[in-house]
């Protein structure tokens, strides 16, 4: 096989992270792109900048969601009622055109004799929001991760958040949020249930029947 084809055809090579040095010359290449002097005294340190800005907002890549869940925990007491945390504020990016999505998360699971430690869901949160994302995407990942570690009853999940990428350019429209859902188990089968998740959220009371 010709060497040049087979080193495209190589994924090893094909996924080789680029060297510091080298994302910090792509982004002088982006202030030379928009017009900037990257020479100039304002912009000399910005290349090293955004590469450690990107080493934090992108951190989700190096963390294993699995390994953050982490422990479960058996001694609940008899408790068998909806876990639910919500108002989990975050950050993420559009993979679209890079730019910020905020917003937050309200995650609640029906136990099956274990329950996870509250920092945890959170935490899973911020690995997949410190990603390139699409909301949409980002819902099912959190609601996929937490069925599949807890086995849970059931998984509820609504994100509601603001794109950049609508306010910053394109429509240009300020104050529009975006909101996503996802269910697993008796949320998905019951939708006695999905209203008590919905109760939760706005209430803080849901009864259940």
């Amino acid at each position: 096989m010709d060497a040049t084809i087979h080193k495209f055809l190589d994924k090893s090579d094909k996924n080789e992270r680029p060297t510091r040095s080298e994302a910090e010359e792509a982004v002088r290449t982006l202030l030379r792109y928009i017009g900037e002097d990257e020479t100039r005294e304002g912009l000399q340190d910005t290349p090293s900048r955004v590469v450690r800005a990107y080493e934090e907002m992108f951190a989700g890549y190096e963390q294993d969601p699995e390994q953050i869940l982490g422990r479960t925990f058996e001694e609940v007491a008899g408790y068998k009622d909806i876990v639910l945390i919500r108002d989990i504020a975050f950050h993420s990016h559009c993979e679209h055109h890079m730019v910020p999505i905020h917003g937050k998360a309200h995650i609640a699971y029906l136990p099956d004799g274990k329950v996870l430690g509250l920092s945890k869901v959170a935490r899973l949160v911020d690995v997949f929001a410190h990603r390139l994302q699409t909301q949409e995407a980002m819902t099912a990942q959190i609601a996929d991760q937490i069925q599949s570690v807890l086995q849970p009853l059931g998984v509820a999940i609504m994100i509601e958040a603001e794109h950049m990428c609508m306010v910053m350019r394109g429509i240009r429209r300020e104050g529009s949020d975006t909101v996503t859902t996802a269910f697993t188990g008796i949320f998905s089968d019951e939708a006695s249930e999905r209203a008590r998740f919905f109760d939760l959220i706005r209430t803080g009371s849901g009864r259940r029947s």
